[in-house]
């Protein structure tokens, strides 16, 4: 008897939660029991489940997530955020997989900042955290008292330059 090796490829919320799954091997359907906060790259043992009566070993990888990149236990996620909340500071609802969580973003945040939310990414021992990285994105100007907001922005600060460091 010889072990079989296959890749199982799932869901990260799946990951997150832990459940079952139905898969196809060598024509037959086999429920597999997902751990809850399975890593990528651990491997799932079914006894006796491989050709010639071998155990079948599962490599677990992970679907490509929408709004999710994966590092071990941890997560990154992408936050677009407006001008004023980066400058003024804010509270924002952020998606977990979890829930939504509020998120304080400090007053003065550029974007490519890096916010953790510790102990939100995928559980385990110790339990990953969710990395919030900041995008600021400026609104496109759609009549005359939005383009004079900027140019009173412009005003506000003449001497901010941001290439200043270039």
């Amino acid at each position: 008897m010889r072990d079989t090796r296959a890749r199982l490829a799932i869901e990260l919320e799946r990951a997150y939660e832990g459940g079952r799954e139905r898969i196809q091997v060598d024509g037959k359907t086999l429920e597999v029991t997902i751990p809850r906060g399975i890593e990528p790259g651990r491997t799932i043992r079914l006894a006796g489940q491989g050709s010639g009566g071998g155990d079948l070993l599962l490599e677990i990888g992970f679907r490509p997530h929408a709004r999710y990149a994966v590092d071990g236990r941890n997560l990154t996620l992408r936050l677009p955020i407006a001008p004023w909340e980066a400058g003024l500071g804010a509270a924002v609802a952020v998606p977990t997989l979890g829930g939504n969580v509020d998120l304080k973003i400090p007053a003065g945040t550029s974007s490519g900042r890096k916010l953790r939310l510790k102990g939100r990414g995928l559980p385990g021992e110790p339990p990953g955290d969710q990395f919030v990285v900041v995008e600021v994105q400026a609104p496109m100007t759609q009549d005359d008292a939005q383009r004079a907001a900027y140019e009173a922005l412009r005003e506000a600060y003449p001497d901010y330059d941001p290439r200043r460091a270039l």
